[in-house]
């Protein structure tokens, strides 16, 4: 399979904390990409670079082949690259369709003047917008709650909000910081089906996320983070097995659940 994301050496220093330490890895397009590591290991931080959020101090970042470091995120986003964050940032009075509506704002080209005068064209996009937004709820099922609140949802159900609004961009590549984080059991093994739905759809995801249920059960590849270091790079079972991966979460032998 093509490299759908490229990163080489890629380097971050906050002040004198290395937070991304000359990190490099590829990610095949159409595969499930895990991030996993303890606390401060730099895996949100790697997201932040990736996707433009904060500037690298060095190194460089390929999206298919093109080069993105140092882009500004609107023109990151526009190329097929969305994500999802670690904290939940909805807006919580806005419906849920509303919500999903607004990371269309790339793809509809109507004009100021056009949405005053009410044009076929702006109400046509709108249209086409608001079918596809309902086909994204959908298929994170919360299509039945498209005009409730965003902040009347669960937590997990948020999670689920910010991943149709993320889709809602229209993304060959996207990053999801801690789905599964406040889910349960059953909302979990939902979320697993929904990102192994979005590989098979042809959007590439790649996952940071604590619980090796998840990551275990769903990705191809996974590169573990320690300290801002890769320490590991292989499938699950190199992973689980990895002597440095299980001295950087307990510091003695451990294994790991699937």
């Amino acid at each position: 399979m093509a490299n759908i994301l490229r990163v080489e050496k890629l380097h971050k220093n906050f002040g004198g904390l290395v937070a991304v330490n000359d990190v490099s890895f590829e990610v095949s397009e159409g595969e499930i990409f895990g991030i996993i590591g303890p606390n401060g290991a730099g895996k949100t931080t790697m997201f932040n670079l990736i996707t433009g959020t904060i500037p690298s101090t060095s190194g460089a970042v390929y999206f298919k082949e093109h080069l993105i470091t140092g882009l500004p995120v609107y023109k990151i986003a526009t190329l097929g690259i969305s994500r999802t964050f670690q904290t939940i940032k909805l807006l919580s009075g806005q419906t849920l369709l509303d919500n999903v509506l607004l990371g269309q704002h790339t793809k509809i080209h109507a004009n100021f003047v056009m949405s005053i005068l009410r044009t076929k064209k702006e109400q046509a996009e709108e249209q086409r917008a608001t079918e596809f937004c309902m086909e994204i709820l959908k298929k994170v099922g919360l299509a039945d709650r498209w005009n409730q609140t965003a902040g009347s949802l669960s937590y997990g159900n948020q999670r689920l909000l910010e991943i149709a609004r993320a889709l809602a961009t229209e993304p060959k590549l996207i990053f999801l910081d801690e789905p599964a984080a406040g889910m349960n059991s059953f909302e979990s093994s939902r979320l697993m089906e929904i990102i192994c739905d979005l590989r098979d759809s042809g959007i590439t995801p790649i996952v940071i996320e604590h619980d090796m249920k998840v990551i275990m059960g769903i990705c191809d590849d996974i590169i573990v983070l320690d300290h801002g270091m890769l320490i590991c790079h292989g499938n699950e079972s190199v992973v689980r097995n990895d002597s440095a991966v299980i001295e950087a979460y307990l510091g003695k032998e451990v294994v790991f659940d699937a």
